[in-house]
Order: structure tokens, then C-alpha cells, then sequence
């Protein structure tokens, strides 16, 4: 089972995914993965925000930092969390270099790594990935933000054509993008 989870800032849907991998969908003390791909960083707010994040997962979870999601997910031999896409997407444009350099320089290696984590997210049994939902908004007036939003939504629709379920929540409440069946909530 692959699980996408969508949302804008302070959504909810961190916490929406965690709950998919805790009972009744999964025994108690399950050997769930919590796969983090953000940086670390000198920054106070995100300091407590990874806090706060990590007191409310099971003591039973295991967690991995690490901006190689791909071997993470391909390594994994049992459920994986992966939060979050928007901060593996930024890991590999600084890696890259790619925020204000021409993206012939970085584009087509950024899409061998993307080609990488689409092969391991295929592969896997069961993952509930959480990404942010971009470009709702105005278009960024600075390139590197308008490369982050170009980038992430073509990622989370490359994943989202392939998840099992799609997921999107707005103020804390979900709601159903696509099932398992394939179905899409008001689609054709």
C-alpha cells in the first residue's frame, strides 16, 4: 500500500499519516520506520518543530535521517513514514546547487534522483509518504521559489499517479483524492 498525503502548512497531515500507520491499521507495536528527510539544522523553530514531532510517535517506531530516501524506502522491512517530500525536493536542489544555477546544469541529474525514489516507492509494500501542496498561490516571484513549486508538484503528481490513495488535508480534515481502486473523488 502506497499512501501520498497531501496539505499546505500546519494542515494536519503529518499527523494524518501517522495515524495510518498506527492501530486499528496496523498491530500496536509494529516496526514502523519514520523516515526523515529534512536537514539538520542551527534553527530554533525547526529544532522545536522536530520535537514536537517526534514526542508524539510510539516509542516502538524507529526513526532514519537521511536525504537518500530511495535506499531508505528500497532497505526498509517494514512500514515507512516518509516526511517529507518538499524537504528531500530542497536536500537535493542544495546538493545540486540548483536554486538560482541554469537548470541545464542540475535538471537532468534532480530527474535521475526523482526516477530513483519513483523506482523504490513502486517497490515498496507498504508507505505513507506526507508532501506539501504548492502553488495555490501566487507564482514566487524569486526563481529558487518558483523552481521548489515547479519541482514538488510535478514529484507529488509523478507519486500520486502511482499511490494506492492520495490524500489531501485542509484545516485537519481529510479528504479522499483517489482510492485504491483507482477512482478519483469527483473525477471523470
Amino acid at each position: 500500500m502506497r499512501v501520498l498525503v497531501t496539505g499546505g502548512v500546519r494542515s494536519g497531515k503529518s499527523r494524518h499519516a501517522e495515524s495510518l500507520l498506527l492501530p486499528p491499521h496496523l498491530p500496536l507495536h509494529a516496526p514502523v520506520t519514520y523516515l526523515a528527510t529534512g536537514p539538520r539544522s542551527d534553527d530554533a523553530d525547526w529544532t522545536a518543530r522536530v520535537a514536537r514531532h517526534r514526542e508524539r510517535r510510539p516509542a516502538s517506531w524507529s526513526t532514519l535521517e537521511t536525504t537518500d530516501a530511495a535506499a531508505a524506502l528500497t532497505d526498509a522491512t517494514g512500514p515507512v513514514l516518509l516526511d517529507c517530500l518538499g524537504t528531500w525536493l530542497t536536500a537535493q536542489l542544495d546538493e545540486l546547487d540548483a536554486w538560482e544555477a541554469p537548470e541545464s546544469r542540475w535538471g537532468p541529474r534532480l530527474d535521475e534522483r526523482i526516477a530513483t525514489l519513483d523506482s523504490a516507492w513502486h517497490a515498496s509494500r507498504h508507505v505513507v509518504a506526507v508532501t506539501n501542496e504548492v502553488g495555490w498561490g501566487v507564482v514566487p516571484e524569486h526563481r529558487s521559489g518558483r523552481v521548489f513549486a515547479d519541482r514538488l508538484g510535478l514529484l507529488n503528481q509523478r507519486l500520486a499517479a502511482s499511490a494506492d490513495r492520495v490524500l489531501l488535508v485542509v484545516a485537519g480534515q481529510v479528504l479522499t483524492v483517489k482510492e485504491a481502486d483507482g477512482s478519483v473523488e469527483g473525477g471523470a
